[in-house]
This record gives C-alpha cells, sequence and structure tokens, in this order.
C-alpha cells in the first residue's frame, strides 16, 4: 500500500506540473483564463525560501529520510544476478504533498546561474537585475518596491522577516532595500530600520556598528537573548530577534550543530506568528539561508539537515494554516540551485547508499574550527585521519566495511591535508580551486569522499543554472503551478493580496 501511495503522489506531482495547475481545494476562488485571481485574498502569507535549494536538496532529503525508515534498505540493491529486497522509496517532505506543484526558471541579467541578490530581487519585486544588486535596476538608480513594502504600505497586514543567517544578508534585504551591491551592508541594516516592518528574526547584523541603538530610535524593540524573545508577543510592537548563540560570520547554527534547547528556524517562525498576530493578517518571509551555504563547501550532510530544519519551519505554517484554512497560503520555494548537486556518481554506478551520511556528526564549519584549522606543518596525518574517523566514520581499518578508505581515497585525503598544513608543493592554483573552492581543502575532500560513497556528487561550489520548484497550498495555490519566471511569483503575489 506504501508503494502504490507513493506512485499515485509521484503522477499526481507530474500531472500538476505538466498541467499547470494544482488541486482546487478549499480556496473557495478561481483561476481565469488569463491567469488572474477570482476569489477572497489570503489573510496570512508565509513565503519559504531556501537559499541555494532546488531539486537535488529537496530530493536527497527526501530520500535519506526514506532511506533510514527502510529496514531493507542496505539490502536492497541486489548484484546483477540476483533479486534481493525491494527498495521503499523517498519520505515525502511535508511541502511536497501540497496541492500544487511548479517550476521557476531564475536567471538574472547578467547570467544564467544567479546570484542570491538578484534572484531574491526578482521573487520579491517582479524585476531582473545584476548579480549582486538588491531591487534595483541594472544601473542602480531606480528602486523597485518590493511585495513586502507594497504590503506593508497599502494594506493593513503586518510584515515579518525571518533568516537563518544575517539579516542584513542578500535574500532577507531583497525585500526591503535597494543597493547596488548587497555587501553595502551597513547601508542596508539602516534601510531594515527605515523599512517599519514589524517582526525581524535570525543572526547578527554584518557592519552592525550602530544599527541596534537607530533600531531602537525607531521604535523597535531589539532582543539578543533566547529569554527574551519566548516572552515576546503581539503587544510588544516592532521587534528584531537576534540569535543569542551566533556561528559562523554571525548567522545562527547550522541544524547538525544545534545545541540542546537553541532555537531552531521553525521556532523564530512561531515567535513570529506570535508577533505579528493581528486582526488583519500578515506576510512573513522565512529563509533558510545556509542551505546555499553547505552547498557552497560542497557538504551535503550539512544541507541536508537545514532542508530538514526548514521543512520543520514550513510545518509551524502549516499547523496555523490547519486552525485558518480559508484565509492561509503557504509557499515554498527557492532562489537557485548551489553546487550542482547530483543524486549518483560514477563510483558507485546505480547505486546509493544514503544510510552512511549519518556518520556524519557535525558540519564542515564546525570541523575546521575544531580540527582542520588547528593542523600545522607538524601534525602527523595520522592526527588527522583519527579525527576524520571520530567525526566522519570514514576509517582505515577493514572494521569500517563500506565506510573503509581504499587507497585512492587515502591518498586525495593525504593531498588534500598537505595542501592544509602547507607542505604541498606543485598545485596550481587552478587546481586548488577546481579540487577545494575556497575552503579548507581537508574538509572538502572528506565531504566529497563520504558524499561519492553514499552516490551523490557535485560540480561546482557556486551556482548553478537549474530552475528550482515552487510548492504551493492554501488560498491562491492554483496560481503558481506551471512552469514560469521566477518574476512571476510578484507578480502572482501581487494579484492575489491586491496590491498595485
Amino acid at each position: 500500500m506504501k508503494k502504490i501511495a507513493a506512485f499515485i503522489l509521484s503522477l499526481c506531482m507530474v500531472l500538476t506540473l505538466l498541467s499547470g495547475c494544482g488541486s482546487s481545494g478549499s480556496s473557495g476562488g478561481a483561476v481565469s483564463e488569463n491567469g488572474e485571481w477570482s476569489g477572497a485574498a489570503p489573510k496570512y502569507v508565509f513565503l519559504f525560501i531556501g537559499d541555494g535549494m532546488s531539486y537535488p536538496q529537496v530530493q536527497v532529503a527526501a530520500d535519506y529520510l526514506g532511506a533510514l525508515a527502510d529496514e531493507d534498505y542496505e539490502r536492497a540493491q541486489p548484484s546483477k544476478n540476483s533479486i534481493g529486497p525491494i527498495l521503499d522509496g523517498p519520505e515525502y517532505l511535508n511541502f511536497m504533498n501540497f496541492d500544487v506543484a511548479g517550476s521557476a526558471v531564475n536567471y538574472d541579467s547578467n547570467s544564467f546561474a544567479p546570484d542570491s541578490a538578484s534572484s531574491a530581487t526578482a521573487i520579491a519585486t517582479g524585476h531582473k537585475t545584476y548579480s549582486s544588486s538588491l531591487s534595483v535596476d541594472e544601473m542602480g538608480t531606480t528602486k523597485y518596491e518590493t511585495i513586502a513594502e507594497k504590503i506593508h504600505a497599502q494594506t493593513e497586514m503586518k510584515v515579518g522577516i525571518v533568516t537563518s543567517v544575517n539579516l542584513n544578508h542578500a535574500t532577507p534585504g531583497a525585500f526591503y532595500a535597494h543597493q547596488a551591491s548587497r555587501s553595502q551592508y551597513y547601508e542596508i541594516g539602516k534601510e531594515l530600520v527605515k523599512s517599519g516592518f514589524d517582526y525581524f528574526a535570525g543572526g547578527e547584523f554584518l557592519k552592525v556598528t550602530d544599527l541596534h541603538e537607530l533600531a531602537q530610535k525607531a521604535g523597535y524593540k531589539v532582543v539578543r537573548t533566547q529569554a527574551e524573545a519566548e516572552a515576546l508577543s503581539s503587544k510588544d510592537g516592532k521587534v528584531i530577534v537576534i540569535g543569542e548563540k551566533l556561528a559562523d560570520s554571525s548567522s545562527l547554527s547550522y541544524e547538525i550543530d544545534r545545541a540542546e534547547g537553541e532555537w531552531a528556524l521553525a521556532d523564530y517562525v512561531k515567535k513570529g506568528i506570535e508577533v505579528l498576530d493581528n486582526k488583519n493578517g500578515f506576510f512573513m518571509m522565512c529563509e533558510g539561508g545556509k542551505i546555499d551555504w553547505a552547498c557552497h563547501a560542497n557538504d551535503a550532510v550539512t544541507a541536508m539537515h537545514d532542508v530538514l530544519a526548514l521543512t520543520d519551519a514550513v510545518q509551524v505554517a502549516v499547523d496555523f494554516a490547519a486552525k485558518h484554512p480559508q484565509e492561509t497560503l503557504i509557499l515554498v520555494t527557492g532562489d537557485h540551485e548551489t553546487g550542482g548537486m547530483s543524486i549518483g556518481f560514477a563510483g558507485t554506478e546505480y547505486d546509493t547508499y544514503l544510510t552512511l551520511l549519518q556518520n556524519q556528526k557535525l558540519s564542515f564549519e564546525q570541523f575546521d574550527a575544531l580540527y582542520a584549522t588547528k593542523y600545522s606543518r607538524n601534525t602527523p596525518f595520522e592526527t588527522a585521519l583519527a579525527d576524520i574517523e571520530e567525526c566522519f566514520g570514514l576509517t582505515v581499518d577493514s572494521k569500517g566495511k563500506m565506510m573503509k578508505l581504499n587507497g585512492y581515497e587515502q591518498e586525495v585525503l593525504k593531498t588534500a591535508f598537505e595542501k592544509t598544513v602547507g607542505t604541498l608543493k606543485g598545485m596550481s592554483v587552478q587546481e586548488s580551486n577546481i579540487l577545494y573552492g575556497t575552503y579548507e581543502p581537508i574538509t572538502v575532500a572528506v565531504t566529497h569522499i563520504l558524499n561519492n560513497k553514499a552516490g551523490l556528487s557535485w560540480s561546482s561550489f557556486s551556482h548553478t543554472g537549474l530552475p528550482v520548484a515552487v510548492f504551493a497550498d492554501g488560498v491562491g495555490a492554483e496560481l503558481f503551478g506551471g512552469y514560469y519566471d521566477n518574476t512571476e511569483i510578484f507578480y502572482k503575489l501581487a494579484d492575489l493580496l491586491n496590491v498595485e
């Protein structure tokens, strides 16, 4: 029965993509022949953006959960001449079960592989622009009003912005700031304060200087401890919540590194619902920003855990929508794909061994901080191998079975180790960039080997031009089926919410 249900669900998703429309659900409206919405506007709108999240990242997370739940998974890949157990398949993430699924093309004004600033600008404003630009035209002179600004100015709905990275990073910034360069962090921070939006939550500002003081003068309550955040309610007015425990670049922790009791992305969404509660409704954009960061480093396990953290945040919205079924729209999408992730590797041919991924205990960033950056020219290679076994389960002895490092893999690790500690000679800058990007060589080599053993591979340390999925559920979801440009997400939202 499980396989039949999974097949039916897969068939429905395919038909949805082909037809450009999903189940009509109970939204009480309809899409006209010219693509316009006729019906009540949603009172509550959630827009979830997985930065760097396209089909591969979503599918790997679903496949991994399916592999862990399948008792026969490790024996389900028989030899060519034998028959073994049958693979049960993926466990669909909550948003993969939404009424409507679509796809968005995301090129920008100078590349088919856009950056987060230009792709978020397209979603937020309906306009293409250059990579690195935030809600301005290619010349950096014309400002584009964002969907969040329009909602804030033209309706009585409240507006919230949540992210797992810095509050003035590219994706959140595209919804309230207008800068020719995403690197103008202080100016972007000042625009955050000026926006007057009701709820901000995430990592610390980049180039914070006096931004906290400016926010307080503008009427914001700036909260920097979890205890203070837990006490917030709609009575507190405009608030900015900054994570108490900050990780790399003053962002929130990767999900795989998150400590017991430390707020997850879902907690910030839940608190946002409480703070934004009012009779006129709200719009909330929530970014899973560190999916992108992990994929840049080619760390599939860390990226996957952050996809699941975003899924947990979506569940908060799903639970909320169950109480407001005629008033809520939930969208889940990505801005672009990062890393060229692929489910498949030349060394494993047609096989995948995704349960091997559970051996990784920490993110690449934590391995760098706790181990790799502490290695020196005098550190024995065997020390690194012991650390790798402890943190990733990869071993040089026979007891490791599939996790055993073969001769080739040990040589790859040794070369990377020597590059990390500065004893390697003869490697060109180009070769180093292709092998390791800008990341710690030993760490990249480890994650590549583990990913490859599991049947996953990467083609880049940068963004790629893959389209992204758009999942929609609730009031007006029917608008978001089909295959379209990412700028259409803005226009569909504007149509739904009756903003000019």
